[in-house]
């Protein structure tokens, strides 16, 4: 098993993409599920072979898809320039929308009061690992951005800080290169701010009308 260039997989050159022999398979959901299922040992509780808890761990991965998926915020209003792009701040408000209705809901819904995990339960699902490496990427955030963002949302923080815990070592591992691309992005972003004259930033004065 490996993961590979995605030209060579998905035609539409995107990750995630594996290879298991000669097998080959892409988007996130369907290589999770194909995990779950194909190596022997693995816990029933990622991917329960019950019908019916399976078909509620599907459902939460076809509402990612329809909303907390759609919600690029970070790359709006924070990453676009790493990609040659321009900040889209009317982009970024209309994906906070979407952002915060998506959080709201997990804290609301999918976040049942007797469990630690989605749905109730006391272990984690793919569901959880995939909606928890989604929000993830809010950690390129600012602290002040972040806080502001996710700050309101203490079970979806508690279930974050969980699901981190039930899935070390690995959690930090594949989280890694996030990090990192957090690490250099702000130190980039201060380079060039500190480089600026002094005598050549103008103070902005906004009324409070």
């Amino acid at each position: 098993f490996s993961l590979t260039s995605s030209s060579e997989v998905n035609p539409m050159k995107q990750v995630p993409a594996i290879m298991d022999g000669r097998f080959k398979l892409f988007e996130s959901h369907a290589i999770l599920r194909y995990l779950a299922c194909a190596f022997p040992g693995i816990a029933d509780h990622w991917y329960p072979a019950d019908l019916y808890r399976r078909a509620k761990v599907e459902s939460v991965l076809d509402w990612h898809h329809s909303n907390l998926h759609r919600a690029g915020y970070t790359f709006s209003s924070v990453l676009a320039p790493a990609f040659g792009l321009a900040l889209n701040p009317k982009a970024a408000a209309k994906y906070e929308k979407v952002l915060l209705a998506s959080l709201a809901k997990i804290e609301s819904f999918w976040l049942q009061r007797e469990g630690r995990f989605l749905l109730g339960s006391g272990q984690p699902s793919i569901a959880d690992l995939s909606l928890v490496c989604e929000i993830m990427q809010l950690d390129i955030l600012d602290e002040k951005d972040r806080e502001r963002i996710i700050g309101p949302y203490k079970r979806v923080l508690k279930w974050i800080d969980d699901a981190k815990n039930a899935m070390e070592p690995h959690f930090q591992e594949v989280h890694v290169i996030l990090f990192k691309a957090k690490q250099k992005f702000y130190k980039k972003r201060y380079d060039v701010g500190s480089s600026i004259p002094q005598s050549s930033i103008k103070p902005e004065f906004h009324s409070k009308m």
